[in-house]
């Protein structure tokens, strides 16, 4: 026990329970000449001072000093007769989540105790009508004392992500090249253009037409031969599944040839509406002297062809 600055006793080392003036850590100063010993029987004409005299707690049983405002084994309020307000931790939190809504579930208030003899008058108990039941996390905030945190805003739905891409088609590459052997087997009453670097086509899709523009027919291909007049406006159709490409003969007016990536040239068209698988580097002839050769395209080459 601790002595405050006006004479209680008191547990609290801060502040004085009975009175509230602030604790100081100084030891107790000696029992004046003539004042029994701690725990010493009063002697005889000895007059007890008022704050000696103690009081027991009706709740628990502790003893506590006379004018003690509350127990200081329990928390009994003297002045009014009830135990203190359970803290926020003590509240229990439903295990299951359908106890959330069930009628009684959220924290009860604490059952009130008989008031002990005293000056206070009774509370009078409220006639408004309870409360509508609250949600769990609100009932829990009133009870300690917290505002309920604010609904969060719903997220917003995320962009349509575009399209991706077929698989595989976007890898492949087409290199169209002007084939002087090829031409001089076709005996074709156009001149050749001159040899040079091939023109590269990237192969996004799973399906592409070969063959020439015609604006009056409304076709667009999307491997345009249009320098080779000998190709046909839908010569062909290049289809694929991921992994192998196959052409198809559109019933063109020259046909199409498949020949390996060396050796002599095709002399056998495919035959239309039948397709036949195109390996890598194999070579494709059409017109009067276009070849192209389908590869798997170098990392980047696809995104510089635009």
């Amino acid at each position: 026990m601790t002595t405050c600055p006006q004479g209680h006793q008191t547990s609290a080392e801060d502040y004085c329970d009975v009175c509230g003036a602030p604790v100081t850590a100084a030891p107790a100063a000696a029992p004046a000449l003539g004042a029994p010993a701690p725990g010493a029987a009063p002697g005889p004409g000895t007059t007890v001072p008022p704050a000696a005299q103690t009081r027991d707690c009706p709740h628990c049983g502790a003893v506590n000093v006379a004018d003690a405002l509350f127990c200081e084994a329990c928390g009994y309020d003297f002045t009014t007769g009830t135990m203190p307000r359970p803290e926020a931790s003590s509240i229990p939190t439903p295990t299951r989540p359908d106890e959330l809504d069930e009628p009684g579930s959220g924290p009860q208030p604490a059952a009130p105790q008989p008031a002990a003899p005293g000056p206070a008058a009774p509370q009078p108990a409220s006639s408004e009508p309870a409360p509508p039941q609250a949600s769990a996390p609100e009932a829990l905030a009133a009870a300690a004392d917290v505002p309920a945190p604010a609904p969060s805003a719903p997220a917003p739905s995320p962009a349509a992500a575009p399209p991706a891409a077929a698989p595989g088609a976007a890898e492949w590459v087409a290199e169209i090249w002007i084939d002087p052997d090829w031409y001089a087997l076709q005996d074709s009453a156009d001149p050749m253009p001159s040899p040079g670097l091939p023109e590269v086509v990237a192969l996004r899709g799973r399906s592409l037409l070969v063959g020439r523009v015609s604006r009056s027919r409304g076709i667009h291909p999307d491997i345009d031969c249009e320098a080779d007049s000998g190709v046909s406006r839908r010569q062909a159709q290049l289809t694929t599944d991921g992994t192998r490409w196959f052409v198809e003969d559109l019933q063109s007016a020259n046909g199409t040839f498949v020949g390996p990536a060396s050796g002599p040239l095709p002399s056998d068209p495919v035959t239309p509406g039948q397709r036949v698988e195109v390996g890598e580097h194999d070579r494709l002839y059409v017109g009067a002297w276009t070849r192209m050769v389908l590869r798997r395209a170098a990392p980047g080459e696809v995104e510089g062809l635009g």
